[in-house]
């Protein structure tokens, strides 16, 4: 057999065998605690970045984009919470205070979310709240860590169980929310004559 046709046989059943893998699966987590706290560190990222551009004097479109996103993410993160773990938690420990406390911490992010979604393009404006929103996520996760969590790790709940019902959950509100659109060239400049 020539060279090239041996060659040409094994590239194609690689390239077979390649198209016809398992994608790789999202990452494991041990238990629901991990799953959140992983949530939290993106969005911690994110800011660190939009910051980052800010500083950089980046693309108002770059920063919108992200501005966005992070709010999204924060939203999704919030909802399963609302859903899944803070049910959950306020059963096991009986102590409604501590997630009315969060819930209540839930809303304040979310009235500024509504706030950034609202923008009509990256600004000083926006920048000043997406970092008020960094600074009330900050707090929130400190206490959630310091507090929830901490409770929640020591409660008859089965955080392990927990894990499929947030994964699933979460899947499907970004599913719902799809992916966010690049602004066009011709939506940036409608935006900026507009502003």
């Amino acid at each position: 057999m020539p060279r090239v046709a041996h060659s040409t046989r094994i590239v194609a059943a690689w390239l077979h065998q390649k198209d016809n893998m398992a994608k790789p699966l999202p990452p494991a987590y041990e238990d629901a605690l991990l799953l959140l706290d992983a949530d939290h560190k993106l969005v911690k990222k994110m800011f660190i970045e939009y910051t980052g551009l800010v500083e950089d004097d980046g693309p108002a479109a770059a920063r919108q984009q992200l501005a966005l996103k992070i709010c999204q993410d924060i939203a999704v993160h919030a909802q399963i919470e609302e859903e899944i773990f803070y049910p959950a938690v306020r059963d096991a420990l009986g102590d409604d205070g501590l997630i009315d406390h969060a819930e209540q911490e839930h809303a304040q992010a979310k009235e500024k979310i509504a706030q950034i979604q609202a923008m009509r393009g990256a600004d000083a404006k926006m920048d000043a709240a997406v970092k008020e929103l960094a600074a009330l996520i900050d707090e929130h996760v400190l206490e959630e860590r310091e507090q929830v969590f901490l409770q929640a790790q020591y409660a008859d709940l089965d955080l392990r169980g927990m894990v499929p019902q947030l994964v699933e959950r979460k899947k499907q509100l970004q599913a719902e929310a799809g992916p966010l659109k690049e602004p066009t060239k011709k939506a940036t400049r409608a935006k900026q004559e507009a502003a």
